[in-house]
């Protein structure tokens, strides 16, 4: 096909864009964090609503929040306290998502040596969830609660426009669902209003290219597995 040269440098970003899981000690400035939501921002949106809203965390401001979750998480009672204001995953677990969610997992833990039944070392290993992976730069995106299902579809693309957008400027991502089950915490030490509700957390940084888990990189489907082409 007869495309643009420059095209090649949005596949790559795409491409590129993986979950990663270790950070190096190596601060991320305040402007490149505005500059890649400065383009995040042109994401579409259902009449332009634009519904989404950052909070995003370095130094003393991640650190904090990060110790309230992780202590919530290791006291058993509180982390049976916490639970999610929405659901994320299915009730039900059936092929193929099944399949999927257990090779990703089996991967991850292969990586980093933790056996089956160390329940010890996956607590922790989900813990680092809550820190952000260590990466200097938490962002947390909430929503207006009185939007509806369209909106959270456009936050998506915005999502992904952040993730793109870092990547690009060669940083790295990892979209973390796990900060849910703390929105209580979250809307807490943030001060968020109560017409806010939480998306999603996710860690923004330099990728650790020592870190084992680093190296995970997912299987995707082919497009003969989920398009079908008609009228061609």
């Amino acid at each position: 096909m007869d495309y643009p040269h420059s095209y090649r440098h949005v596949d790559d970003a795409m491409i590129g864009r993986r979950s990663i899981r270790a950070y190096l000690d190596r601060p991320v400035e305040q402007a490149i964090v505005e500059d890649i939501l400065d383009v995040a921002r042109r994401a579409p949106s259902g009449t332009n609503m634009q519904p989404w809203k950052v909070y995003a965390l370095s130094g003393q401001a991640r650190r904090s929040l990060a110790d309230r979750i992780v202590a919530a998480f290791d006291d058993p009672v509180q982390n049976a306290a916490h639970t999610d204001e929405y659901a994320y995953y299915p009730k039900e677990w059936v092929s193929p998502y099944i399949e999927r969610r257990r090779k990703v997992g089996l991967s991850l833990y292969g990586l980093l040596g933790i056996g089956k039944g160390e329940k010890a070392r996956m607590h922790q290993q989900h813990a680092r969830n809550f820190t952000f992976f260590e990466a200097p730069v938490g962002l947390i995106f909430t929503i207006d609660r009185i939007l509806e299902l369209g909106s959270w579809l456009d936050y998506g693309m915005f999502l992904q426009n952040v993730m793109v957008a870092a990547r690009a400027r060669g940083l790295d991502t990892c979209p973390q669902a796990a900060f849910t089950q703390f929105h209580a915490i979250i809307s807490d030490e943030l001060k968020l209003p109560p017409t806010e509700m939480l998306v999603c957390g996710m860690a923004l940084g330099y990728a650790d290219p020592a870190a084992p888990e680093n190296t995970l990189v997912t299987e995707r489907e082919p497009v003969s597995a989920f398009a079908q082409f008609r009228g061609w």
